[in-house]
């Protein structure tokens, strides 16, 4: 019997008596699971199952999509408006004419005191397209402020800037099919089972009916990991040398795709004499992994006849984040592995949205991957929305990573957060922390009223969580799927779109601009602007009802796409599954950039005083910054405090026990945890979910990758001391009441 028991309890299948399903996309990853939500007699959202006709996940859930129900009666919601002078002073409710009405005269107070850059705002990846379309729309048009960004920065700005340096567009060139088409896939910095469960089974299954290598490149022995044909636990920050010594092997030993090379990419010259100085003698001594594993691995992805790349954090999040996006795409490029079935550069996007955002929001430029610095593009929008072109800057203004120090520099006066937390989310929390106190007006705008950053605004406006709301979502393979209302909004709360559109009323182009009334309508102006000869970014096909007839749609998708469904009288629409496949690239010429990378060393290490490597990632069941998974008492029972992985060895110089509580301290602050003792990480380094407030972001080094303006979370060094356990247990104690 399992553990000894005599008795083994039956499973038992509890009847929820659902007596309706509605159908709706998981707004937790990145994915694009289809799901429906089942409502018993009183209306009541009673249970959450996955759709089986929906080619993304054919029925299966991972944990935080089976109990995704729950959220809508989750503890924290907020109810109505509310209001306050200073963030010491007690709350008053308001009413929403009360609450707009003071935010409008609010910003252009501060922005005719201070200049229109002087107020700031923050989105989202996890509101709908349509929303970020609009608000784009009301923040470059009506309020004309240029420091707009999302948080998304801290996440996929890597691996949108690493795109558009190699391919002059962002977008990922593949899709979840190519794992049934592959020979060999390498993994970096990605740990697939924790992260994106659903995507992993994907893979598993492509697995399970052909066997290819798979390889993992991960400093930790991550789930992943353990899986892999292949591991590669590599120096953290050091990708861009391993990926130099693939080349290098793979261009010495003429295993290149030199037709594919000379047809379709500039830059092979710089790329070969800078990747001779990555032998794989001298890159191992950087990197940490041995010589004759680097050439076994770059012949094994050379030789093989489709070999793709996927990544998640453990890139993007580096000082060389954006380095090692470009690295992946010239491994891939010189091999001839872009464009085609099993051969691709996919970032695995971490917010259930966030290419939403990056297509349609104007965070970076302006909607449908258009840019500020192009004549062409401001004058098209201006055009389309109504209003004078000089309106609009001629570039880009600040990321999310620069308008917070702004505040402290006194340049940025109002800030705007949208479904975002930075209290927790940001590196060197006290920092933010009194960043966040020199405001003179902070507006959070969440679905939970009890999100620490709430702690320090003036203004707290309830919105509705995803399935209160319609619109669409974008996930990681260009899928666009559709989320119609299961419930009404929790009591006063309000659909972001809704919000959006009703500020915009209280703004003087607002009346020149035609805000839609619906996310439908704002659906039918993006397809409008996604059209254009070579634009890949193309949904002129699509319509909501299509878009749920069909489980999602890759895009592009095209009227011609529509004609031809119509045509052979299909009911499933399908897009194009990949981008590139032509060889044409996005950018002046039509070629792919290959990019000499040399590897600048300027990562925090560990030393006499700070011994410790500290890494960070995700586990299943939490998603962010636990402001919904925390709430959860299936997702939260399982990790439900602070606690860091550790090694034995490590542990027992150290004289610390399983389970015992520790002081982290880094140069920017500390942390206590519970100790887990496990040989998942090395005796040099210690990993913590980041997830946790108060937790592993007072600690991370949060340097930026010059590209992409995104924070190194991997890499810092840390030292380790004891702690007086009461004291920590009731700090533990506290931080569990969410």
């Amino acid at each position: 019997m399992l553990f000894g028991r005599q008795d083994r309890k039956k499973i038992k299948i509890l009847d929820k008596k659902v007596q309706e399903w509605k159908y709706t996309t998981c707004g937790y990853c990145s994915t694009g699971c289809s799901i429906e939500v089942g409502l018993d007699a009183t209306g009541k959202a009673v249970a959450t199952r996955g759709v089986a006709t929906a080619d993304v996940n054919r029925g299966k859930l991972c944990i935080k999509g089976i109990f995704e129900h729950e959220l809508f009666e989750a503890s924290g919601r907020g109810n109505t408006p509310i209001m306050r002078n200073k963030p010491w002073e007690p709350w008053q409710p308001a009413s929403w004419d009360t609450a707009l009405d003071k935010m409008a005269s609010e910003i252009q107070r501060i922005q005719g005191q201070y200049g229109r850059d002087a107020f700031a705002i923050i989105s989202t990846g996890q509101i709908m397209t349509e929303e970020f379309y609009t608000l784009g729309k009301l923040v470059r048009g009506c309020i004309g402020t240029n420091n707009y960004d999302g948080n998304t920065t801290l996440c996929m700005a890597s691996a949108v800037s690493g795109y558009k340096r190699s391919f002059g567009s962002d977008g990922p060139p593949g899709c979840y099919d190519d794992f049934e088409h592959t020979e060999c896939l390498m993994a970096w910095g990605s740990n697939l089972p924790e992260q994106h469960p659903i995507i992993y089974w994907r893979l598993k299954e492509a697995l399970e009916k052909r066997k290819f290598p798979l390889i993992v490149v991960d400093p930790r022995v991550t789930m992943f990991a353990q899986f892999a044909d292949i591991h590669l636990p590599i120096t953290p920050g050091t990708d861009v040398v391993l990926q130099n010594a693939l080349m290098h092997v793979i261009l010495a030993e003429g295993l290149e795709d030199r037709d594919y090379i000379n047809a379709h990419t500039n830059g092979i010259e710089a790329l070969e004499a800078c990747v001779k100085d990555y032998d794989p003698t001298t890159a191992a001594r950087i990197c940490g992994i041995d010589e004759d594993t680097i050439r076994n691995v770059a012949r094994l992805y050379a030789k093989a006849g489709a070999a793709m790349s996927i990544w998640t954090m453990g890139i993007n999040q580096s000082t060389h984040g954006s380095d090692g996006v470009v690295g992946i795409n010239n491994l891939n490029l010189i091999t001839g592995n872009i464009g085609k079935p099993g051969g691709t550069s996919l970032s695995i996007t971490g917010q259930c949205n966030a290419m939403g955002t990056r297509e349609w929001s104007s965070c970076s430029g302006l909607p449908g991957y258009r840019a500020l610095e192009k004549e062409k593009d401001r004058k098209e929008i201006a055009k389309f929305w109504g209003i004078d072109e000089s309106f609009f800057p001629a570039k880009r203004g600040m990321c999310m990573t620069d308008i917070l120090p702004a505040i402290e520099t006194g340049q940025v006066k109002g800030l705007w957060l949208v479904a975002t937390n930075p209290m927790t989310s940001m590196p060197n929390t006290p920092r933010i922390r009194k960043t966040l106190e020199k405001l003179e007006f902070l507006v959070v705008q969440d679905a939970y009223q009890d999100v620490e950053t709430n702690q320090y605004s003036h203004m707290y406006l309830p919105a509705a969580v995803w399935a209160e709301k319609t619109g669409c979502f974008t996930n990681t393979e260009r899928r666009v799927n559709l989320i119609r209302p299961v419930v009404a909004p929790h009591g006063e709360s309000k659909p972001d779109f809704w919000i959006f559109t009703q500020l915009a009323k209280r703004f003087e182009n607002g009346q020149k601009i035609a805000f839609p009334d619906t996310p439908e309508g704002a659906f039918n102006e993006m397809k409008q602007l996604s059209k254009g000869a070579g634009r890949t970014l193309d949904i002129s096909g699509m319509s909501h009802d299509l878009i749920e007839q069909s489980r999602g749609i890759q895009w592009p998708f095209r009227e011609e796409h529509l004609a031809s469904l119509q045509q052979a009288g299909a009911e499933v629409a399908k897009g194009d599954q990949r981008l590139y496949t032509d060889g044409h690239f996005q950018t002046a010429d039509g070629k792919a950039n290959l990019i000499a990378l040399p590897f600048i060393d300027n990562n925090e290490k560990p030393c006499e005083d700070y011994p410790f490597w500290l890494n960070s990632g995700r586990v299943v069941e939490h998603f962010h910054t636990r402001t919904r998974t925390g709430k959860l008492g299936n997702c939260n029972k399982f990790s439900p405090t602070p606690y860091m992985e550790m090694n034995p060895d490590a542990a027992a110089e150290l004289g610390i026990k399983h389970q015992t509580y520790v002081r982290l301290v880094s140069r920017r602050g500390d942390a206590v945890v519970m100790v887990q003792l496990t040989q998942r990480v090395p005796r040099n380094m210690v990993f913590i979910p980041f997830h946790f407030h108060d937790c592993v972001n007072r600690l991370s080094l949060g340097l930026l990758d010059p590209h992409s303006r995104q924070p190194a979370y991997k890499q810092c060094s840390v030292r380790i001391e004891h702690t007086d356990q009461k004291q920590a247990a009731k700090l533990n104690a506290q931080r569990r009441a969410f």
